[in-house]
């Protein structure tokens, strides 16, 4: 039984994406449940700076294809080199960071290397030489522990936060040429250009080390001014929870949750926020997470690192004041 585990980096405009890391992170850990190592993939039309940032993790290898087909994300050309590449060397697992990309080609990989596929993973097991799997369902509302029928590879996407970037080991890796024949490789979409929704000028939470996110408990868009303060006082960004969202409080682009941004800032303050579990799924991932509510009984101080239990306006204001202090 193979032994070897692989990450597919995605990037793009030659830095790599946060949840390569995350995905560096998890195949870690799975190739030492194996008895082996991880190794990383890299496609681009110039591997060269992207492989060097790749092999400074405790990898076997980095293995690079490049080809002007992945100057930019293209599925057809992605899976036409993955596929051979997989089918050909057929590693026990190959990992991905769940992304609206590898959500795009994910599943069609699966069946042109005819391998098994386990999407939105958060967590594992090993039992009885399989492995079990631990995946949300039902809009995060369940968690469904699966297991791969048969024998193969094994394709499978982590979920956002739910391995911490932070946990991958350095090291230092050798850069060699994947093993698979570019010839044929054609893209199979004309790359038009990439355009931010609305225009560009919405806040892209992911990248986030501080959020101060607002709930129901706020109470309404005129009373939004306090958060926005403490927001700005810790040099962190606004989300919210869906009902915010929904009564139009904030943009839809500040959405944390199920239906909105997963995050996992280094500090995560929940305003106002009881913690729904479509909420919970966004954030569980966050370095600290402090909760703020009226109600005790709140479901949100269940996961919270730090409980404040009063009312969040008077509570947001001496927390900016004690925050500016200190600053000063």
């Amino acid at each position: 039984m193979s032994t070897s585990v692989w990450t597919v980096i995605q990037h793009r405009e030659g830095k790599i994406h946060r949840m390569s890391l995350e995905a560096i992170a998890a195949s870690q850990q799975l190739a030492a449940e194996l008895g082996g190592r991880a190794a990383a993939i890299v496609l681009a039309a110039d591997a060269g700076e992207l492989a060097a940032k790749v092999a400074a993790y405790d990898l076997e290898a980095v293995y690079t294809a490049e080809h002007p087909a992945f100057a930019d994300y293209d599925p057809g050309a992605y899976v036409a080199a993955l596929a051979p590449a997989i089918s050909a060397s057929a590693p026990a697992l190959v990992v991905f960071p769940h992304t609206y990309q590898s959500v795009d080609y994910f599943p069609r990989l699966g069946h042109a290397a005819d391998a098994a596929v386990v999407p939105e993973v958060t967590a594992f097991e090993r039992s009885d030489g399989q492995w079990i799997w631990k995946r949300p369902i039902m809009a995060g509302k369940l968690q469904a522990k699966v297991r791969v029928r048969g024998e193969g590879t094994v394709l499978v996407s982590v979920q956002s936060a739910a391995f911490a970037a932070d946990a991958a080991r350095p090291g230092s890796a050798p850069v060699l040429p994947l093993e698979v024949d570019l010839a044929e490789i054609r893209a199979d979409r004309e790359h038009l250009g990439v355009e931010a929704a609305g225009g560009g000028d919405e806040v892209d939470l992911t990248k986030a080390d501080i959020i101060v996110a607002a709930g129901r408990g706020v109470g309404g868009q005129d009373k939004m001014g306090p958060l926005e303060e403490l927001a700005k006082a810790l040099g962190g960004e606004l989300g919210a929870s869906r009902p915010v969202i929904d009564s139009g409080w904030l943009e839809r682009e500040r959405q944390i949750g199920s239906s909105g941004q997963t995050v996992a800032p280094k500090l995560y303050l929940a305003v106002g926020i009881s913690g729904a579990i479509q909420h919970l799924v966004g954030m569980k991932g966050s370095g600290c997470i402090v909760a703020i509510n009226k109600d005790p009984s709140a479901p949100i101080f269940g996961i919270a690192d730090y409980g404040i239990v009063g009312d969040l306006h008077e509570v947001v204001p001496a927390l900016t004041a004690a925050v500016e202090e200190a600053k000063a």
